[in-house]
C-alpha cells in the first residue's frame, strides 16, 4: 500500500492565514508540527511519503481507494461540512478532487528536504 501525506508548511504565510480565518490563530502551525512529531515513526518507511505544501488550504482530502472524504474550508468557521464522495463510473467529481491534490503533490518538498 502506498502512504501519501500532504500537509500545509506550518513556517507559510498560507498556514498562518488559514488559522486566522478558520478562527484559531496560530494554533494551525502547531498543530502541524504535532503531526510530524506524531508521523516521524512511519517517516522513511519505504511506501510512505510525506510533504509539505504552501497552497491555500481551500480543502482536506483523505482518500482511501476510490473513497473520499473532503472536509470543506468555511471561511471565518472552523468547523465544516465533510463530503463522503465514491468515484463512480460517468462521474467527475472525485477525479476533480483527485488532480487537485496531484497538482499540490507534484510541487510539494519532502520533508527532509
Amino acid at each position: 500500500m502506498r502512504v501519501r501525506i500532504l500537509l500545509g508548511d506550518p513556517d507559510c504565510a498560507e498556514v498562518a492565514q488559514r488559522g486566522a480565518d478558520g478562527g484559531v490563530g496560530d494554533g494551525m502551525a502547531p498543530q502541524i508540527r504535532s503531526a510530524l512529531v506524531l508521523y516521524r515513526p512511519i517517516t522513511g518507511l519505504e511506501n510512505v511519503e510525506i510533504r509539505l505544501h504552501d497552497t491555500i488550504l481551500y480543502n482536506s482530502i483523505y482518500r482511501a481507494d476510490d473513497e473520499f472524504l473532503v472536509n470543506t474550508h468555511v471561511y471565518g468557521a472552523g468547523n465544516a461540512a465533510v463530503l463522503h464522495l465514491r468515484r463512480v463510473a460517468g462521474g467527475d467529481m472525485v477525479a476533480t478532487y483527485a488532480e487537485s491534490f496531484e497538482r499540490v503533490w507534484e510541487r510539494a518538498v519532502p520533508v527532509g528536504s
